[in-house]
């Protein structure tokens, strides 16, 4: 035994985060009018990948199918190498953490009737079991990541702007300390900053 470096074999690799494996899915009760068809997707830790392709090409019946929203119709999606159930109903709340996603449209994402420091603090709550004084601190943290003053926390979302809805929308993914963040067209809604 002595000082020397560890190697590490190269074939020894961890599972990927994501994966995603011959999706097929579509909508409609009876007879589902398919709009994703054999997708595949392999995303690693720390990795971003962008989806690209014309509006109406099932970007975002992606990012639905991933997080369990929308169940395939066929195919199988992966998280660490465990196979996720279809459904978000189905699957466990450390699986519902794991993958969290920021929808395009703020407005509707955001509860109107909800002070911001409710909206954000509710995976606090739901996922971490954060008592009042410590889910109010980290409100105040994640609204400082995204680059909004902490007194936000008391307000409505009829009172911010669109770029610091989404801001919003964001921090309560970050909330979950998630291992997935969906992003459906994120961007589009955000200001400047």
């Amino acid at each position: 035994a002595g000082g020397g470096t560890a190697r590490v074999d190269p074939s020894a690799r961890t599972a990927p985060i994501l994966e995603v494996r011959g999706i097929t899915a579509g909508y409609g009760r009876v007879k589902k009018k398919i709009v994703l068809r054999d997708v595949d997707l392999t995303v690693s830790s720390r990795q971003v990948v962008g989806v690209i392709g014309e509006s109406g090409c099932g970007k975002s019946t992606l990012a639905r199918v991933i997080s369990g929203l929308l169940p395939q119709v066929s195919g199988e999606i992966a998280r660490n190498g465990t196979i996720l159930a279809p459904a978000v109903e189905q699957r466990s709340k450390s699986e519902i953490q794991s993958i969290q996603i920021v929808f395009q449209m703020a407005d509707v994402a955001l509860n109107p009737r909800q002070r911001i420091r409710d909206i954000i603090g509710r995976p606090l709550e739901f996922y971490m079991n954060m008592g009042s004084a410590a889910r109010l601190e980290r409100v105040g943290e994640l609204l400082e990541l995204v680059e909004l003053p902490r007194d936000f926390a008391t307000r409505f979302p009829k009172e911010l702007s669109g770029g610091e809805k989404q801001r919003v929308n964001l921090a309560r993914a970050l909330a979950a300390e998630p291992d997935v963040i969906l992003c459906d067209e994120v961007a589009s809604s955000l200001d400047t900053v």
